[in-house]
């Protein structure tokens, strides 16, 4: 059995080979301080983020597109892999696995994922760079000499790729994304409202009313949290207006990234992007008017890709029906390296 997946900052996704994407769950896990048990994972488990009693802890293994807890991401990942493929099967057949990663992370780092892969049951591990497998995903041929650019918003980083003929050619990674917004939103409602909202309230925020560029409509919403100053709750309307000036550091340094990227690409290949357009994927590229204000910025068409939020795992699913050109790419690669 093949198995893709997109061990992502905020969601894991599963894709099995041919049965497409099998689950989706928040990257969380509750456990008990006490007895180091796995009380809840994903959904179940975001669910307690915040409203936990002192002997439970909610935590998310993985911080800015990397491991930041090893044992933790590695029984998350076993557990998952068992609910996707059933306990005995996983254990008697153990499945190739596919992880993509961001695309600046270090040897450490890659070694870290192949690790807890293998520790939670792979047979073999693959790893494929996320703007690639975004590009896949996203229903684009990376094999043509072509320039494609994929700017894949995720939740703890955002990378830029321009790719062509099947590898990368230009690429940045920043850890600025979906996770970014929501410290902003919080920062910005404790500095106006003097009021602490939650990290699942700040989500909620930016996913109802978030705003990168201008509406032609404002919208609101009412917003709880605790006040600062009196310690009651309190209840106060947010527009998204206040939002748009809440997001503007992210988002400027998202711009930025973008930015940096076109400046580096090969003239031939900016002429490709330019005539096709930049494709974007990953949640946080849903937030309104991202698209519009990098379109702004660049001068280039910019398409928010059908399923942005699955592109990735959907492209690593796809990347595991080639195995074999994959595993050509990474000899190919480290026979570079040592030339």
């Amino acid at each position: 059995m093949d198995i893709g997946i997109d061990l992502g900052t905020a969601t894991v996704l599963i894709y099995i080979r041919g049965k497409g994407i099998v689950l989706k769950e928040p990257a969380v896990v509750a456990i008990d301080k006490n007895s180091n048990k796995l009380l809840a994972v994903g959904e179940e488990a975001r669910k307690m983020l915040g409203r936990t009693p002192g002997y439970i802890v909610a935590i998310r293994p993985l911080r800015d597109g990397v491991i930041s807890d090893y044992d933790i991401t590695e029984r998350m990942l076993k557990y998952f892999i068992d609910r996707v493929c059933g306990k005995r099967f996983s254990r008697l057949f153990k499945p190739r696995i596919m992880v993509c990663v961001p695309s600046g992370v270090t040897e450490v780092e890659k070694r870290a994922v192949i690790d807890a892969t293998i520790q939670a049951g792979a047979r073999k591990t693959y790893l494929i760079e996320e703007p690639i497998a975004a590009a896949i995903g996203a229903g684009l041929d990376i094999a043509k000499a072509c320039g494609s650019m994929v700017v894949d918003v995720g939740g703890g980083t955002t990378d830029a790729a321009v790719i062509s003929l099947g590898g990368t050619v230009v690429s940045t990674s920043i850890k600025v994304a979906g996770d970014k917004f929501d410290e902003a939103i919080v920062k910005y409602m404790r500095k106006k409202y003097n009021m602490m909202v939650g990290e699942r309230t700040s989500e909620e925020i930016k996913m109802h009313i978030g705003t990168a560029y201008p509406r032609v409509q404002e919208v609101s919403m009412e917003v709880r949290g605790r006040n600062l100053i009196t310690g009651l709750p309190k209840t106060v309307e947010v527009t998204s207006t206040e939002l748009q000036e809440a997001l503007e550091e992210p988002v400027a340094a998202i711009v930025d990234a973008v930015h940096s990227v076109l400046e580096k690409t090969p003239p031939e290949l900016a002429a490709d992007i330019s005539d096709r357009g930049i494709i974007m994927t990953g949640g946080g590229s849903l937030v309104y008017g991202l698209d519009k204000l990098i379109q702004e910025k660049t001068g280039i068409n910019v398409i928010i890709a059908d399923d942005a939020v699955s592109c990735v795992a959907l492209g690593t699913g796809k990347a595991l029906e080639n195995l074999e050109v994959i595993e050509q790419i990474s000899t190919n690669e480290r026979a570079g390296r040592r030339l």
